[in-house]
């Protein structure tokens, strides 16, 4: 394959196999740009990109401006609280003022999930979506599809389990998408009041026992719990659900000594994971955030060159 199909990134719903695989080999192949002493090439050199965030992040945000610095692109920052939005300005006026300025990308994060695919609606520079609502994180799982198959040297036939937030987390979502159409098994584990009705069409298995859930596992992916999105307490206290799901030491002695651990990050230390398995060799949690920079490079490469069908 050498083209994409799309002039967005809106979702991994929106990407087949043969697309995915294209931009991990692609990532794959920019990634010891960032070995190099001088961690600069020139492919991108003239494009601008914006980078739309109205929500807080600090990997994804700073991920997306250094791959686009890393390809000698432009890059412009603006947050909810430095923009008109506060006074009042709507979502599709902004984007439209921003691309009156005529950037070729917009990377954007939003709490309402849909607010990418409806700025896609009404303007002409690409978009991608760096995280929606509780829907979808597509950088993400391609980030760590990337991290799984460098670990392992392959994803299908790998057993991925994932523990959490389940209900609120669009990288679970985007995971279990993207992990299941590269051909690997998906198990999601959590409490129930954080497990969505009907998870299991989008092509996993759900279970409510954690140490049932990590016993045949490969990869174990420990989520954030989304205080910001739940409303409401879903479980008694943070102690209690570090008690149940927490990853802890003795997680060592139910998973396979080749399992590896992952987190999206931000690490609530003592709640989804203990400090020693989040900084134990199993762990490879950097290894994903070195990834996000390449996985990124590659979708601005992608769509900013003659990559891309029309």
């Amino acid at each position: 394959m050498t083209k994409l199909k799309s002039r967005h990134i809106l979702g991994i719903s929106h990407l087949d196999r043969e697309e995915i695989s294209f931009i991990l080999d692609t990532a794959e192949s920019l990634k010891e740009i960032l070995d190099r002493p001088i961690k600069k090439v020139p492919p991108l050199r003239g494009k601008t990109i914006v980078n739309l965030f109205f929500e807080p992040s600090t990997r994804t945000k700073l991920s997306f401006e250094l791959a686009a610095k890393r390809l000698s692109a432009d890059t412009v920052g603006i947050s909810a609280s430095t923009s008109s939005v506060v006074k009042g300005e709507t979502l599709i006026d902004t984007a439209r003022n921003i691309e009156a300025m005529r950037p070729d990308i917009i990377v954007m994060r939003h709490s309402m999930s849909g607010a990418p695919h409806l700025l896609a609606r009404y303007i002409d520079s690409a978009i991608i979506n760096a995280g929606d609502g509780t829907n979808e994180h597509p950088s993400q799982a391609l980030l760590d599809l990337m991290s799984v198959k460098e670990h392992f040297g392959r994803i299908e036939g790998l057993n991925i389990t994932i523990i959490g937030d389940i209900a609120h987390s669009r990288v679970a979502h985007s995971d279990i998408l993207a992990f299941s159409k590269m051909g690997a098994k998906v198990t999601v584990c959590g409490p129930a009041t954080m497990m969505p009705p009907g998870i299991e069409t989008l092509g996993c298995h759900a279970l409510y026992d954690l140490r049932q859930a990590v016993r045949d596992a490969d990869v174990v992916m420990a989520l954030r719990i989304q205080k910001e999105r739940q409303g409401m307490a879903l479980f008694p206290s943070e102690r209690e659900y570090a008690r149940v799901f927490g990853l802890d030491t003795s997680i060592f002695s139910v998973i396979k000594e080749s399992c590896v651990i992952m987190h999206p990050g931000p690490i609530n230390r003592g709640v989804e994971m203990s400090p020693e398995v989040a900084d134990s060799s199993r762990a490879i949690i950097l290894d994903q955030v070195t990834n996000g920079v390449a996985v990124r490079m590659a979708l601005f490469t992608l769509l900013l060159t003659d990559s891309r069908e029309e």
